[in-house]
């Protein structure tokens, strides 16, 4: 499997598929590369080349006990980049992904990447404080990793047939192939990544990173987010951006690259050829 060594021992597998222009994609949590398939079969079709990898701690990267942060996962992301001498790539993060790539820029800069997509992300920030009194209570995150150290199994079958695409919802049709794939997916990757990583997406403050982004930004996120709720997510983020462009959803669940992939990728290729 092709695989890179960070600077800290840790192997990060990735996917390198197809020429041209790159698009790097970042996966949410606990998922890996392969939530991308769809995105990735779309853009290889299309011309593009496209890359996505597995996050430490998850799918087929090490199962390391360490470095479940975002300073270690941008720099992770920067290590694939770099790796792959990359250039005018666009980077497409998802969820914890979104959180990756906004780090990412802001941390390494934007001289390899020309735009960046961010769909059902993470930033500004996801816990509620003084200062965000729209985010969730800390005691949210505290019951998924009560949860996830109980028993991640049947935790992660709850997250995907519930909320994550919205099949909770009156009317919903679940694909048990999807949420079959999504507890696959979850599976696969640690534990203690896993716990931790709960921390590095909903209590890292994004807010600074997104100031410094100069690229241009798609800001994509469904108005009925059960997972990382619209009101604190989407529309502040776009607002903080220098060049940031919201498109709002409605009624898209967090899950929408997947159970929405047509509309998702059309909307990513028009702005990438934008």
């Amino acid at each position: 499997m092709p695989t890179i060594t960070t600077k800290d021992g840790v192997e990060i597998f990735y996917k390198d598929w197809g020429k041209g222009q790159p698009i790097v994609f970042s996966h949410g949590w606990p998922l890996s590369a392969d939530d991308w398939d769809t995105q990735m079969m779309f853009f290889l079709n299309h011309g593009f080349r496209v890359i996505a990898h597995d996050r430490r701690g998850h799918g087929r990267s090490s199962q390391t006990a360490d470095g479940h942060d975002m300073d270690h996962y941008a720099d992770d992301l920067a290590a694939v980049v770099t790796h792959l001498d990359l250039e005018e790539a666009i980077h497409v993060g998802h969820s914890t992904g979104g959180g990756e790539v906004v780090h990412y820029l802001a941390r390494h800069g934007a001289g390899r990447a020309t735009k960046a997509a961010i769909i059902s992300a993470v930033p500004p920030l996801m816990v509620k404080t003084a200062a965000n009194p729209n985010g969730l209570p800390k005691e949210v995150f505290d019951g998924f990793q009560a949860a996830l150290a109980a028993g991640r199994s049947q935790f992660y079958r709850d997250v995907a047939a519930g909320p994550f695409y919205g099949y909770n919802r009156p009317g919903a049709k679940p694909s048990e192939a999807v949420i079959e794939n999504w507890w696959r997916q979850g599976m696969m990757g640690g534990a203690k990544a896993h716990y931790d990583g709960i921390v590095a997406f909903s209590q890292t403050d994004f807010t600074e990173d997104l100031k410094k982004i100069k690229i241009p930004v798609l800001v994509m996120h469904g108005d009925d987010d059960q997972i990382v709720p619209y009101v604190a997510s989407g529309p502040l983020s776009a607002k903080l951006l220098q060049n940031g462009t919201l498109k709002t959803y409605k009624g898209f669940p967090h899950g929408m690259p997947t159970t929405e992939a047509e509309t998702i990728n059309a909307d990513l290729l028009a702005f990438i050829r934008g």
